[in-house]
């Protein structure tokens, strides 16, 4: 099992560790309902060095990516970031992704942990085609990198204390800069966030890693700055209707049913991309079935793989994500239904434990500040 740069950290921090992704990872410190609280009211820090990162250089880097992803990535600039995905060339999805450029020849690839040699087989695959060369202009520095995320209403609050050469605490939504953090030069500070709770990610070398963790501890103190857990990383992730690749997304759903078509153009200036004229048939045409948010009416949990029905009983999808919102007091998930019943405020039925529990589709984020 891999560590990251923070892992005994966590131990020492009395951390419930477990395997994720091939990773000894946190899942909780205090309880999800308190990690979870402690982001949406005030600040916490993840630990996400497990998730992995690849660089494309070159004239052929945007050509390249172009093909291979579904976003338009000429439609980025320089410290912008792009949501994307990687289309498997079946319909389905190899995985999803962030897309920052820094400059017109040099892209910055964040792809989930679980996915991240899948990903680079997929990329490697293509790169031939364009005349790039694996480790040269296609890197994968995953395990050479260190990312924490520090979410909350607060968290750029405390990060400006980390960044006296920069103002942060406005930077956009979906931009990044390089940057001196903590005394680090050339950090990566984006703003992104899986929580909807505010904050940014902070990318820094493996040997950077102790300073960035004490000098964060250091000026978070006054903050209340606690340790979070992937448990409340999903519970909140799943509050906004975040997407998580494994449950909610794979190489079987298309972004089309997934409600990504937000992130797959056809303009002309894309041009051709992997499963560009499959993706614009179901476009076009519809597809079978459809990616819906949901809260439970009546009291009861739903969880991934739970059959959903109609109210007559009949068979219409299966729950990819669900949980107890913290937040909310109450049940919501993420689920796959035929497209009659994917409009808002259409009743359906959770199957928990040979019961139909009725619940309502609703347009995420079930959440709102």
């Amino acid at each position: 099992m891999k560590t990251t740069a923070f892992t005994e950290k966590h131990i020492q921090a009395g951390a419930r560790m477990a395997e994720f992704a091939g990773y000894n990872m946190p899942i909780e410190f205090s309880g999800i309902n308190d990690e979870h609280a402690t982001v949406r009211e005030g600040v916490g820090v993840f630990d996400v060095s497990h998730m992995g990162e690849i660089w494309v250089k070159g004239p052929k880097a945007l050509p390249f990516l172009q093909y291979v992803t579904s976003n338009d990535v000429a439609a980025l600039y320089d410290g912008k970031v792009q949501y994307s995905c990687f289309p498997n060339g079946r319909g389905g999805i190899v995985d999803d992704l962030l897309v920052y450029r820094i400059d017109a020849e040099t892209y910055l690839l964040v792809v989930n942990a679980a996915n991240t040699a899948k990903d680079w087989e997929f990329l490697c695959g293509h790169a031939p085609k364009f005349g790039l060369t694996p480790g040269k202009e296609l890197y994968n520095a995953s395990d050479e990198i260190a990312q924490l995320a520090v979410q909350g209403p607060r968290a750029m609050e405390l990060m400006q204390e980390l960044c006296p050469d920069r103002e942060v605490e406005s930077m956009e939504y979906y931009t990044f800069c390089k940057t001196t953090v903590a005394g680090i030069p050339n950090a990566i500070l984006s703003i992104t966030g899986y929580t909807g709770a505010g904050g940014c990610e902070i990318y820094v070398a493996n040997e950077d890693a102790p300073k960035l963790w004490e000098a964060l501890w250091k000026a978070g103190e006054k903050f209340g700055l606690k340790n979070i857990g992937l448990g409340a990383r999903d519970t909140l992730r799943l509050e906004m209707g975040f997407c998580l690749y494994g449950n909610d997304l794979d190489d079987t759903t298309s972004p089309i049913e997934a409600g990504l078509g937000w992130i797959t153009k056809f303009a002309d200036s894309k041009g051709d991309f992997i499963d560009r004229t499959l993706l614009a048939a179901q476009k076009e045409h519809g597809v079978a079935r459809k990616l819906v948010g949901f809260e439970m009416v009546e009291r009861g949990i739903p969880r991934h793989g739970y059959e959903v029905v109609a109210p007559t009983g009949e068979p219409i999808g299966v729950v990819t994500s669900g949980t107890q919102s913290p937040s909310l007091k109450k049940g919501v998930g993420l689920a796959y239904v035929k497209p009659d019943f994917a409009k808002a405020g259409t009743e359906i039925a959770i199957v928990v434990r040979g019961k139909r529990i009725k619940a309502q589709v609703v347009r995420p984020p079930f959440y709102k500040k």
